[in-house]
């Protein structure tokens, strides 16, 4: 059967979506597509939102997005991209490579990656001159345990669902609980506060003006590109942003929101990001027991951190040593464009990949069935 790949427009949203079905991940709703595709990043390059694997007779079989972000280096203003959702169904076996063969050949961009393979997909991108990356800690996810019981219950549903997975068909969201909506309060250790003003003249524009001179690799956190991430339609809960400020001064910032992977999985907080500047060693494990000290209230049955960097490792200190390693896959890959930047100047967290946006959300309506 002949397969041919194509650049996705708006009219091809209800196709995606029922890809994003047969494999059971989130899908978008119209107004959240068309979130996406308006992505000043990937506007300003030109790049496709993503691409379509379609048999001969025109019957979508494939899938891949196109994530582009701006990313600042010294004064220079770079792309990338990271490659998400990667559907192929078995009408397309093999169709893959076309997918991930038009994504490498985006040209540029100082580097086509993924930073959430799963297992059974890691092996693949070795085959288009993606790497493990980075070298230490591609692998390596993080997880804080919040709530054991719900945490039991989950891996419990797993089981019955690999055995007899006739029990889960019915796809009841199991594991909620009153917990999940917007917090009322939060407890909140000095120097951390709840970061509302994202106007360009913020205290959060001056960290990020100086988070962009220390001369790493750095993907934008404006505050119009956050501003813009806030924005999407199909977020039933507002993602959690931290500050922590020294001086009167925003020196570090994390951001995560509340997911739920399916509907028996107990619900996740996730960190979307955790970053501060040079020289400021209590930014990250300040935010961090920021976050460990209200998931419980915010209804999460873990903390956790799905890609993590040598830098933000070392960051962590002795929190890092209270985790549970997660993954054990190199679930992050990368290419380097020709005469990129060394890999060296970049310690991306989970912001710089495809979490944000791929995340399934807390089905309130759910919740709100389920309390009633």
């Amino acid at each position: 059967m002949t397969i041919s790949v194509r650049p996705i427009d708006e009219t091809d949203h209800a196709a995606v979506n029922a890809l994003h079905r047969f494999v059971g991940w989130p899908e978008r709703s119209e107004a959240g597509w068309s979130w996406l595709e308006a992505n000043p990043a990937r506007l300003e390059r030109g790049a496709p939102a993503g691409w379509l694997l379609e048999t001969e007779d025109g019957e979508p079989a494939g899938f891949a997005g196109n994530f582009v972000q701006r990313f600042h280096h010294e004064d220079e203003v770079l792309y990338g991209a990271t490659g998400f959702s990667i559907i192929v169904t078995p009408k397309a076996r093999g169709g893959s490579r076309k997918l991930i063969t038009a994504f490498t050949n985006q040209p540029g961009l100082f580097a086509h990656y993924t930073f959430n393979a799963n297992a059974v997909s890691a092996p693949l991108y070795k085959r288009y001159g993606m790497v493990p990356w980075p070298s230490e800690t591609h692998a390596l996810k993080l997880s804080w345990r919040i709530d054991a019981l719900a945490c039991a219950e989950g891996r419990v549903w797993r089981e019955i669902d690999r055995r007899v997975p006739r029990l889960t068909e019915a796809r009841q969201e199991r594991l909620l609980n009153p917990r999940l909506h917007e917090p009322d309060a939060l407890t909140l250790p000095h120097g951390v506060s709840v970061l509302t003003d994202l106007e360009d003249d913020s205290r959060f524009a001056g960290f990020w003006a100086a988070l962009k001179a220390e001369g790493r690799i750095v993907a934008d956190r404006s505050p119009a590109a956050l501003r813009w991430r806030l924005a999407d339609p199909d977020l039933t809960l507002r993602p959690l942003l931290l500050s922590y400020s020294c001086d009167a001064r925003v020196r570090g910032y994390a951001m995560a929101m509340m997911s739920k992977g399916n509907p028996i999985e107990p619900p996740m907080l996730e960190i979307i990001d955790l970053i501060a500047l040079e020289g400021e060693p209590q930014a990250v494990p300040t935010l961090m027991q920021a976050l460990l000290m209200n998931a419980r209230s915010m209804g999460a049955a873990k903390l956790r951190i799905q890609m993590v960097s040598p830098d933000l490792l070392r960051r962590l200190g002795p929190l890092a040593d209270s985790a549970r390693r997660e993954g054990g896959w190199g679930h992050c890959h990368v290419k380097f464009g020709p005469n990129a930047p060394g890999a060296a100047v970049w310690s991306p967290t989970p912001f710089d990949a495809d979490y944000g946006i791929c995340l399934r959300p807390v089905p309130l309506a759910a919740v709100e069935r389920w309390a009633a």
